[in-house]
This record gives C-alpha cells, structure tokens and sequence, in this order.
C-alpha cells in the first residue's frame, strides 16, 4: 500500500524528535501501522533557523495553511503550541476531511469540546495522546485499558519542572527562586515559567485526563488551581520530620457529590510511590474499581519520549484510516452522546487534612488559643511540631497536621487565627493526601 503522507505543522523540540523517530524507526512503524509514514511538509516560523534534526530530506514552508490545504496530506501533525493560530489551523484541517494528530493540551483542555464535535460531525479523529505525560500514554490506558473499570480517582505528578524544584529544595535545602533559576538554567524550565509554577500546565492536563476518566466534558475554567511558589524549604522539611513529601498533585476524585478538580501542593505519606517520584520525572496513580490502584511513570517531557506519544497515535490514526467512523474509539473514552453533566465541586466543598504552620509568640495560652478555634469548627488536631525559637526572634514555629474537614471551615478557622494578635503573618497551609 501507498505510505500514509503527513504534514507537521512546528518544527521545535517536539517536532525534531517526531521527524527523527519517524526516520529511525521507518521499518518498525509501518509493521506495526501496515503501511509505512511519509512526511511530505513541515511548516516552520522562519525557514533559515538551524535545526536540531536533519530537514535535508524535507519540504519547508513559512505558511502553515499550506500543510492543512494540501490534498496529499491525510494527517495534520499539530506541534507548534498556543491556542488561537493552532486552534484555526486544527480546525481548518477537520473542515479539510484530515485527520489531526496534536501535542497541544492548552488546545484540548480549553477548546476541544468543539475540536471533537467538529472531527465527530466530518468523520476524522483527533489524536492527543502526547498532551499528557510525554511518554507514558496515559491517555490510552485510561480510555482503552482501563475501559473496564468506573475509574474512583487519580492523582498525577504531570509537571516536571514543579517536580524538580521540589526535588532540590528537599534534597538540597535550596530555597524555591534558586532552584527555578536551576532548572531555567538546565532547560527544564522555560524564561517565563509561570504556566509551570503556577499550575495551569498541570491544570490543563487534569482537565483531560478527568474527561476520559469520568465521561464529562472539557471543564478547565473548573480546575482549582495553585502554584508552589509560596513553598518554603522550612515546610518540606517539617513535612518531612512527619513522614510526608511535598508534591505538586493533580487530583481528579469522584464523589457522591459530584467531581473534584484540583491542583495544588500535597503532603503526600512517603510511604507512597508516588512521593518517591523525583526531579523532572512524571507519575500518575489511577484508581479504578476492578483493577484497583495502577502507577504510570515515566519522562514526562522532552523531544523523544513526546515523540513517542506523537508517533504512537499517528500508527493508531493509519489503521483506522479506513475504519467506519462510528466505531472508532470515541475522543473521550465515551460515546459522544454518553457524556454525563456531573457538577464539578467547588473548592469550598472539599474535604482533606491540612498542614498548618503558624509563627506565634513564644507565650503561655497561644496554643489553647488556636486550638479553641479549630475545636470550635470541629476540626481535629492529628498532630503538633513545636519547633524552639531562633536567637533573637519573640516567635516559635508551631505547626499542625488536622483531620479531614471541609475547605470552608479551615477558611474560616485560619481568617480567625491570623487575626490572634499572637500571631505574626499569614499561616501557611498546605493539603494533605492519604491518596486513600
């Protein structure tokens, strides 16, 4: 058979590794495909950049409507990220009757319930299997391993580069802004990090893996959302004095009250796996009611292992080629027509464990003080680290792990203890998951 011709659309980190695998591995793609993989275009920002892969064999363009219009083309490979351009590019070559491979998971999260209805209505697929996890294709395990299964809950390490500043700051006492400079320094973290720190990546990826996991739309503008820039490597190392790690979690979790959707920084049991994952690595535990507790791990980033993923759904994309498109693996793991209008939990509503640290005075009562409060919430004190005083400072670190208690009611226990005039400065509060 002819080989399949493809078109990419960026050629960065991501595409060179796409176009190298592509290369290398010509043989063993199209055994495994049927037929083999031809890259007939690549559309790039300026034609005279040197390459980190070699293009010799490859037709540029500076115009990428000249991929997504070009009748040889059967797939659109999608690599050049943001969300407007992308976004028309996609859905340009869905209107085209091609089929879409994409890396972009801004672009899913925030527009792909459009992106699938369109693909769904000309008969195409839309494959995004590298949006998430780099190399570990989750995404397949969930939607086709895991089809058996009502999946309970997950909860991801998806971000490599919050996941290596943490790393340091435990392993080498570093504060949060050197080890950003670090990982900048090492390429793991970009000029501008804020989509990393401040959790919309991991956010952005949440929002996919909840979809497929439960079978509800695309509800980023949902996700609570909270960076790890506020750390401190005092509270790493309480945390670990109490037998916990500090991750940045992506948690997804079925209730009988509806979904939670949440990222933020974990005290994790170090008894976990997931706690051990360390530096730029990716790790995702699904939960699901037959199989029980799955770990995911592997190199969530980087120009190889993305293009593993990339490469991966080209394959499945070319043995469906000719498939009937109502029998197709659905975008989302379930029928079109099958997804459920769960509500999606404000954070308000979310019960977990806490832990407090608090700078007090060094007097008598301070304690009965804060105690009373939470007591008054019914909130329960699991445990209390008092830590001594450093030479010339009137106050002492206190720090308290509580039991399960709804988000509002800390709220409004801490908005009390901030206001004790024994109290200097904000408490510092981080969730705790038993991932239970």
């Amino acid at each position: 058979m002819e080989p399949v011709k493809i078109g990419i659309i960026g050629l960065g980190t991501v595409g060179c590794g796409t176009v190298e695998v592509l290369a290398r591995n010509a043989d063993e793609i199209a055994r495994r495909a049927g037929r083999g993989i031809h890259t007939k275009i690549v559309a790039v920002r300026d034609l005279g950049k040197p390459r980190g892969c070699d293009v010799a064999k490859l037709e540029l363009t500076s115009d990428p409507f000249a991929v997504v219009d070009h009748p040889d083309i059967q797939i659109v490979v999608e690599l050049m990220g943001g969300n407007d351009l992308a976004r028309e590019l996609v859905l340009k070559s869905i209107s085209n009757g091609k089929h879409v491979v994409t890396a972009n998971k801004s672009l899913i999260a925030e527009h792909g319930n459009q992106i699938f209805a369109e693909a769904q209505a000309q008969g195409v697929t839309v494959a995004f299997e590298a949006a998430v996890g780099g190399g570990i294709s989750i995404i397949k395990v969930i939607r086709e391993g895991l089809a058996g299964n009502r999946i309970e809950w997950l909860a991801g390490i998806v971000n490599g580069t919050a996941n290596y500043v943490l790393t340091g700051m435990r392993d080498q006492g570093r504060d949060f802004q050197t080890m950003l400079r670090e990982a900048q320094r090492l390429g793991y973290a970009e000029a501008d990090p804020a989509f990393d720190i401040d959790g919309v990546d991991a956010a952005h990826k949440l929002t996919i893996l909840a979809a497929i996991a439960f079978g509800i739309p695309l509800q980023f503008d949902k996700v609570y959302t909270e960076g790890i820039s506020e750390l401190t490597r005092e509270d790493i190392l309480y945390a670990d004095e109490l037998g916990y790690r500090v991750k940045h979690l992506a948690l997804a979790i079925r209730t009988s009250d509806g979904i939670e959707l949440r990222v933020h920084p974990c005290l994790v049991p170090n008894t976990r796996l997931i706690a051990n994952v360390e530096g730029v690595m990716n790790a995702l535990v699904v939960k699901g009611d037959a199989v029980g507790e799955t770990l995911h791990y592997g190199a969530g980033a980087g120009a190889e292992p993305t293009a593993s993923a990339v490469v991966a759904d080209l394959v499945d994309v070319v043995r469906v080629l000719t498939s009937d498109p109502n029998n197709r693996v659905p975008h989302l793991a379930f029928q079109p027509g099958a997804l459920a209008d769960l509500p999606i939990l404000p954070m308000a509503d979310v019960k977990t464990a806490y832990y407090l640290r608090m700078n007090a005075l060094n007097r008598a009562g301070v304690l009965a003080e804060i105690t009373r409060i939470l007591g008054d919430l019914e909130i329960s004190i699991e445990a209390v680290l008092q830590k001594r005083s450093r030479e010339g400072e009137s106050t002492v670190p206190v720090i308290m792990l509580t039991q399960p208690t709804l988000e509002r009611y800390m709220d409004q226990a801490l908005q009390q203890i901030e206001s004790l005039p024994a109290i200097a400065g904000k408490v510092m509060r981080i969730r705790v998951e038993g991932l239970q």
